[in-house]
């Protein structure tokens, strides 16, 4: 196979993707390289992976050039194929903005924004890759109506260390049901990391969602300390949850979303993908791990722009 040169904005990626956290291989195929080996040879020749610049790498691709009559692009010139291609994988301008931090093509946030914004001007369609967060309302003194479920463990008596978020292992899990109740999604979400793990479910019937949380899991078997759920029924089997993965289980208070915020903020990201009109009856299997693929890659502000499956170890 021959060797190409990367394009700028090529490297602009290669800089962001290893940043985030994803291996020569993921970067190789998210570039549409089925060959690793000439990405491999281009972050050694520029520094290896721990200090490749884009910038930098393009200058010294430039100076080994015969014809210097190409000008060197810049941010705004490679804008559609460097910046874009992240908004398509759900990052946010303030998260590619984060993993250029410090270098020498560094970009701010509200260039980006700005940037979007005239885009929407002349018509175009680059906001729609934004993430719209809706103001929620919440429910003040509405009495529980849901039967208690058997041997539920309150999340008073969770070792208060899971609130700190220091120690890996503590999970999160929801449901979330399609249009016309027509199938739905189990979401599992790690606390520290915010690695993310969906399964489709034909409906929100306990056995099933108990199957679908212990395959889920079991291949993270050791990284499950504990897991809090909401009060749906559809929960009924934590017991069974608790004894195959050996993992404590707790439920949070009544209409208290905000005990699992990890998992509330994960499922708007989802719905990000597949908004309340869908039903999940007719979503693919693929479908649901292209969207596990992008949240677990995607860099992440309070992991300093690092992604859930990096810091875990899932995705060095």
């Amino acid at each position: 196979m021959s060797y190409r040169h990367f394009t700028a904005a090529e490297r602009y990626q290669i800089q962001a993707f290893i940043r985030s956290g994803l291996n020569n291989a993921d970067i190789a195929r998210q570039l549409g390289k089925p060959d690793a080996s000439n990405l491999s040879r281009e972050i050694r020749r520029n520094g290896g992976r721990d200090r490749y610049d884009a910038e930098r790498a393009e200058q010294r691709y430039r100076r080994h050039l015969q014809d210097k009559g190409r000008p060197r692009q810049r941010w705004h010139q490679v804008f559609d194929e460097a910046a874009v291609p992240l908004l398509e994988e759900g990052w946010s301008p303030e998260q590619i903005s984060g993993v250029f931090r410090d270098s020498e093509c560094s970009v701010s946030h509200e260039w980006l924004y700005q940037r979007i914004a005239d885009d929407k001007r002349r018509d175009g369609q680059l906001y729609r890759l934004l993430r719209c967060q809706k103001q929620r309302r919440k429910r003040y003194g509405s009495p529980e109506r849901r039967g208690q479920l058997k041997d539920r463990r309150s999340i008073s008596e969770r070792p208060a260390e899971v609130a700190t978020r220091e120690e890996l292992g503590h999970w999160e899990a929801d449901t979330m049901i399609g249009a016309g109740q027509q199938g739905a999604l189990v979401t599992l979400v790690e606390r520290k990391t915010g690695l993310t793990r969906i399964a489709h479910v034909p409906s929100k019937e306990a056995a099933g969602v108990t199957k679908a949380i212990c395959r889920m899991l079991a291949p993270l078997k050791d990284q499950v300390k504990s897991i809090t759920f909401d009060n749906g029924k559809e929960f009924a089997g934590h017991a069974t949850i608790s004894r195959r993965l050996k993992a404590d289980c707790y439920f949070a208070d009544p209409y208290s979303s905000w005990q699992r915020g990890s998992n509330e903020n994960t499922n708007g990201l989802i719905r990000q993908y597949f908004p309340k009109k869908t039903s999940f009856a007719t979503v693919k299997p693929r479908q649901i791990a292209e969207v596990e693929r992008k949240l677990n890659n995607r860099p992440r502000k309070r992991l300093g722009f690092k992604s859930p499956n990096y810091v875990s170890g899932l995705g060095s």
